[in-house]
């Protein structure tokens, strides 16, 4: 069976990170663009991280170009806008592509696991900022809509520690 920890992926240095770095924790994936209207949430997700710090959690955001060229910048502009404009200082990575053809692996197998919800149910990510939450297994347990602001994520991160 596939987990969350199987995967790789480039860090917003340029490493290569395996996800299982964090087997055993509880993860928040976001795929996330410093020039979209949601790009507030990264105060929020900061703030998610350093609540749980000590706890078996983590958030993970991984930058988007595909909505709306809403994140144009190379790796070192995004880092650089995060830490100066929001303190980020949850893991970040380069930018993936999470939808078509060249969806990075981890967004191919993170929309399989969990549609979207609505109407159609759509397994391809609609904006920025959408987010998958796993469990310390590396199942994923529930996918929330870029509307969805990090604090009301609180409580379903609290269940899984």
């Amino acid at each position: 069976m596939t987990s969350v920890y199987d995967f790789s992926a480039r860090a917003i240095d340029g490493a290569d990170v395996s996800l299982d770095r964090w087997r055993g924790q509880a993860l928040l994936i976001v795929n996330t663009a410093s020039k979209c209207g949601f790009t507030g949430q990264y105060a929020g997700l900061e703030r998610l991280h350093r609540t749980f710090a000590d706890q078996p959690f983590e958030v993970l955001g991984f930058p988007c170009n595909q909505f709306g060229q809403q994140e144009p910048g190379r790796a070192a502009e995004i880092a650089a806008f995060c830490a100066t404009s929001f303190d980020v200082t949850f893991p970040l990575f380069d930018k993936v592509e999470v939808n078509g053809a060249h969806s990075h692996p981890l967004y191919a197998w993170l929309t399989s696991q969990q549609r979207g919800r609505g109407l159609l149910g759509l397994r391809r990510i609609r904006w920025n900022f959408t987010k998958f939450l796993t469990d310390r297994e590396g199942r994923v347990v529930r996918r929330y809509s870029p509307e969805t602001e990090p604090e009301a994520i609180k409580a379903d991160i609290e269940k899984l520690l």
